[in-house]
């Protein structure tokens, strides 16, 4: 059974026979939008965005099957040998003793395979990796000689081109083919159709596609086929095209350069001189495949020879790699030292995970397929979270543009632009609510406010979204056309402009008013989990109304810090949010129609216009309000939604149905008795404090009872229903284990964790994390390189690898939790939950992090080898020095004596 090993501290592995594991895909891509994906045997697929694929869409389910792969041939006298393992004969030779002998190296953004033929006794190692500053995938091919006596062959490089948008693989993928225009030219194959084909308007197109390639001198190739159809043969097939076999009549279809080919589909395939190679001696040959997309012709010429440039020698091609290598080794300044070295390196991946989301969306590897590239509502700030401990530079700016999606009735926009600060109306007609939108926003604005100590940002001022879509998604503004823009305006038609603040209080507070008949937010379209999408009417989240809950008690807190730092005791608000600020008796409070009524006259009032002046507010008073509204929300659940089995263990109820019937608890079916837990209640409870310290032990028991399985990579998101619950969600119908519906879900299992850590309880919460790390390393089972999933399905496998917020949540509970050394309003806390089992033999643990603008090693001394609880900080050095003042039982080492240290590198210890 194969499995990977780490043989660096960049997270490099190296595993035996990976061909033997289906769904390995490695991300490979630069800075300049070409995103690829690329399996062991180099199939996959290229892309600039879902209009402009190189090489055809793959998805999980055709990423083995289909056999248009990258390919590179050799060509001997009596059969044809796979450098990529792709032909008919080594596909007939897999499981057996004449199978190649095949190992793997992966890293960010590249891979090495190396493979040797027993019966040809030639070694090829291929690397593929893609250039920063070009749109270009480069492929480096050595092939060396094992055998006692000279080999003789000819070289044959083959990149099927698709040169078109992925929609075409269904709709018009021969009549979009005869758009095709491909020019041979001396080094490859330039592929630019005319058009863009869209019934709804065809365009002219402006990308070129392109294959081309050159020996280790730089010398072309000799001879190309652009045509598929000709490149495969009559009967042919990629695994053994007959324009290859050298007995073969259709070796005729092979010719010099120029030539042109059009209305086929394309394929780059070059023929290189025949190689005759000496016994113990290598050949690299080097091949670039691209596209651009500009209008400029010389653009187009400084893609393509950027590319030639760096092909034009074996050396060159690997002096491009060993310099993108190390660029995407550097881009994270996170590391970790424990007692486990796997761990560590594990932690490299989580560390560059939330990169990839920044490169690839949530779209564009081969399990994300859906979606057209873009990021949703949620991934723009919890994708800031990885940032903000990584590099917190222009993040204040990201912050502020994605303030801009906010709308004045609280909701927000889900369509958004490629640009930061650009949303767009929805055109589709399709008003969805998410409820929880409300709520991740100033979790992301309290972590900057913490790391940067920046808490005037609160006081910053910023535009509103503007579409048709008012009160809540539940009607339209017939006065709004589309001519007005999507910034609203004020009634006087200026933009207007309110304070981060203002976006902060109009999210949460309406989402507060926003109740059903059993006093908790409803759950509208659905909440963080998409697939609660059917409960619309009278279903209600009590887990966010929890997590809201927790919200107003901490923005209270940073509004009182606020004040106290700026000497500002007012606030300029919009003068209508005074009715959701009132109204905190608890008469008053309790009453959902009152409740509902509030909020209807607060939207109404801003359906269209907003006032044209605001209005100041007392910031003490606001933080009273938001604190004594919290505190009933609390209360209410405390009372109303402790759920308990027959043996007695209990938890809170997290749903409402669409009867408005408590979704949590024990059942009884007719079949018997259902014990229904999800995991979403438990996490928002204990995070946000609803559940009292009293309440965890019983909260965790039940997760460990109904939820948990070691096996499978630890919490599962709910226990099996077993029903078709129309009146909640699609989750329902998905078969048990797989998805939404009790897979272990990778992020809420996270975010368990880390709720878990910030009450105290390290060791339930060091369970919690440590479970997915042991599942996603279990080869065996997992089957998925280095780095955490979306989720572990009913067979414990790993799915839908690499673009996870789950990710930025772990790397932010490692680095804020377990390590503790986290901000605090600006003053760096030293907190450390670590356990134990995560020292090394030494008794020590390290992590190096940046912090306002210097880097720390910041080691912890564990000599007596205790563990969390049973250890307290006895002193703080920083380069020899003593520092840290006791502040609420924590180590604080205070903003300004960061700030007078040098700039570079500095060591704090800390002894236990």
């Amino acid at each position: 059974m194969s499995r990977y090993e780490f043989i660096d501290s960049h997270g490099t592995f190296r595993m035996d026979n990976p061909q033997h594991t289906s769904g390995l895909y490695i991300p490979v891509a630069g800075n300049t939008g070409l995103r690829s994906a690329v399996t062991p045997d180099f199939g996959g697929d290229s892309k600039l965005d879902q209009n402009h694929f190189l090489i055809a869409p793959k998805s999980i389910s055709n990423l083995h099957s289909d056999r248009d792969t990258r390919n590179f041939f050799c060509v001997f006298k009596d059969d044809i040998w796979s450098a990529t393992g792709a032909s008919a004969t080594q596909e007939a030779d897999r499981f057996t003793d004449r199978e190649d002998e095949v190992q793997l190296v992966g890293g960010r953004m590249w891979q090495t395979v190396t493979r040797t033929s027993k019966k040809w006794k030639i070694t090829s190692e291929v690397t593929i990796f893609s250039l920063l500053d070009t749109q270009a995938e480069i492929m480096i091919v050595k092939l060396t000689n094992d055998s006692g006596a000279d080999l003789t062959f000819t070289p044959v490089a083959a990149v099927p081109i698709y040169a078109r948008s992925a929609d075409n693989l269904r709709d018009h993928r021969h009549v979009t083919s005869l758009l095709n225009r491909a020019v041979v030219s001396e080094n490859g194959v330039i592929v630019k159709p005319t058009l863009s084909f869209d019934e709804r308007g065809h365009q002219i197109n402006d990308t070129s596609y392109y294959v081309i390639g050159a020996d280790e001198n730089g010398k072309a190739p000799a001879e190309f086929i652009a045509d598929t159809d000709l490149y495969l043969g009559e009967g042919g097939t990629f695994l053994r095209p007959r324009s290859i076999l050298s007995n073969d009549e259709g070796n005729s279809a092979w010719k010099k350069a120029p030539f042109n080919v059009d209305g086929k589909e394309n394929i780059g395939a070059l023929k290189f001189d025949e190689v005759k190679l000496e016994a113990g001696k290598s050949v690299t040959f080097q091949i670039a495949a691209g596209c651009f997309a500009d209008a400029s012709e010389k653009r187009g010429d400084e893609q393509i020879t950027k590319a030639l440039e760096v092909i034009s020698s074996a050396d060159t091609a690997q002096k491009a790699f060993f310099e993108t290598a190390g660029y995407w080794n550097s881009l994270t300044n996170i590391h970790v030292k424990t007692g486990d070295h796997n761990f560590d390196c594990f932690m490299e991946w989580i560390a560059f995970q939330p990169q990839l989301r920044r490169i690839y969306g949530c779209s564009f590897l081969p399990h994300h397929d859906y979606g057209r590239g873009g990021r949703g509502w949620r991934d723009l700030w919890q994708d800031c979270l990885a940032l903000l401990l990584t590099d917190p530079k222009g993040v204040r700016e990201m912050i502020l543009d994605n303030f801009k999606g906010v709308r004045l009735d609280g909701t927000n926009a889900t369509i958004i632009g490629d640009h930061p600060g650009e949303f767009k109306a929805d055109r589709n007609g399709i008003p969805r609510v998410w409820m929880d939108h409300g709520f991740w926003p100033f979790l992301t604005l309290r972590l900057y406010m913490d790391q940067t100590g920046d808490l005037d940002i609160l006081s910053e001022d910023v535009s509103y979204f503007k579409d048709a879509q008012i009160m809540r998604a539940k009607d339209r503004d017939d006065r709004y056309s589309e001519e007005q823009g999507v910034i609203q305006k004020t009634e006087d038609g200026r933009d207007y402009l309110g304070s981060v603040l203002e976006h902060v209080l109009i999210q949460n507070l309406t989402a507060v008013y926003d109740v059903g008949e059993n006093g908790e937010i409803r759950l509208r379209g659905a909440d963080w989990n998409d697939a609660l999408d059917m409960a619309r009417d009278k279903g209600e989240s009590v887990a966010f109304t929890c997590g809201y809950a927790g919200n107003l008690q901490s923005i209270a807190e940073y509004l009182r810090i606020y004040s106290d730092r700026s000497g500002n005791k007012d606030c300029l608000l919009i003068p209508e949010i005074k009715e959701l600020l009132t109204g905190s008796e608890e008469r008053v409070f309790a009453d959902t129609k009152s409740k509902n009524d509030t909020l209807k006259s607060y939207m109404r009032s801003v359906s269209h216009e907003a006032p044209a002046e605001r209005e100041s507010f007392s910031i003490s008073e606001i933080a009273d309000a938001l604190d004594k509204k919290a505190d009933l929300m609390m209360k209410l659940i405390r009372e109303k939604e402790w759920v308990t089995d027959s043996e007695g263990n209990g938890w809170y109820n997290g749903y409402y149905d669409n009867e408005g019937r408590r979704v949590e608890g024990e059942f009884d079916t007719g079949d018997g008795k259902n014990v229904r837990m999800m995991l979403t209640g438990a996490v928002f409870s204990i995070m946000s404090g609803t559940a009292e310290d009293d309440r965890i032990p019983a909260i965790t028991k039940s997760a460990d009872k109904y939820l948990y399985s070691r096996e499978l990579g630890g919490y599962r998101l709910n226990t099996d229903f077993k029903a078709l619950r129309t009146d909640l969600g699609r989750m329902f119908g998905f078969s048990y284990g797989d998805k939404e519906n009790g897979a272990v879900f990778s992020h809420m299992a996270v975010m368990y964790g880390n709720a878990l850590y910030r009450r105290g309880f390290a060791k339930e919460g060091f369970v919690a994390l440590n479970s997915l790390y042991d599942a996603a390393m279990n080869f065996e089972v997992s089957r998925i390189y280095p780095g955490i999933p979306e989720y572990f399905n009913g067979e414990g496998r790993g799915l839908y690898n690499y673009l996870t917020g789950a990710a930025s949540w772990y790397l932010m509970t490692v680095v804020t939790e377990e390590f503790g050394v986290r901000g605090m309003a600006g003053d760096l806390v030293i907190d450390p939950k670590l356990l134990a089992c995560q020292f090394d033999a030494s008794g020590e643990a390290s992590i190096t992090l940046p912090f306002r603008d210097r880097i720390f090693n910041v080691v912890f001394h564990n000599e007596a080898g205790k563990s969390y609880s049973e250890y307290s900080v006895e002193k703080v050095l920083i380069d020899g020095k003593e520092e840290g003042a006791a502040k609420d039982g924590l180590k604080v080492i205070s903003s300004s004596a960061i700030d007078a240290l040098s700039a570079g590198v500095h060591k704090i210890s800390v002894y236990l």
